[in-house]
């Protein structure tokens, strides 16, 4: 073996293992990790009745379970024995994964949002009776977690300093 073959061989070895560095370390990295697949079996622990308060009122929930390529669910919430708002949840599942669309309404089923504008939330990633969405925009992660079998939490997250910091949005127990 010549000195020049022995250089271009040791070349490639080197390159070789930095491609091979660099993609073990995209594959350990938490953004490469978060784009996991998902599927509504991730979410399947919503399903039921729930109902907490909100605003100094009551909150009710309801999920179906998963069929085909959806989950849908609903939320009425309530002041003074007076709706003030509905909100629409669907789950959908995406070549991506699931979806989260959600269209809020006013007393008298009128729409808040444009006829065919919804919030859409990506998912992200799900850990046992938990998941984590983001809004389109990116300004806005959602975690619905199960946190016993008689309470289902939503949890509200925004950028601080540079990380995301979440609060319970609404607390739900199990209405039998």
């Amino acid at each position: 073996m010549n000195l020049f073959t022995s250089f271009r061989f040791d070349a490639m070895r080197r390159v070789a293992s930095l491609f091979i560095l660099i993609a073990f370390c995209t594959l350990l990295h938490p953004a490469v990790r978060a784009q996991s697949k998902g599927s509504l079996a991730d979410v399947s622990f919503m399903e039921g009745r729930w109902r907490g308060t909100f605003n100094g009122g009551p909150i009710d929930a309801a999920w179906a379970a998963p069929e085909g390529d959806n989950l849908p669910g609903f939320m009425r919430m309530m002041k003074d024995n007076k709706v003030t708002m509905y909100e629409m949840l669907i789950f959908e599942q995406t070549e991506k994964g699931p979806i989260v669309l959600v269209k809020h309404f006013k007393p008298g089923l009128i729409g808040s949002e444009e006829k065919d504008v919804s919030d859409r939330y990506s998912f992200i990633e799900a850990k046992k009776n938990q998941a984590l969405f983001e809004k389109s925009d990116g300004q806005v992660r959602i975690i619905y977690e199960k946190r016993s079998d008689h309470q289902l939490v939503i949890q509200r997250g925004r950028q601080e300093g540079g990380k995301w910091v979440f609060a319970d949005l609404f607390v739900f127990n199990r209405v039998r």
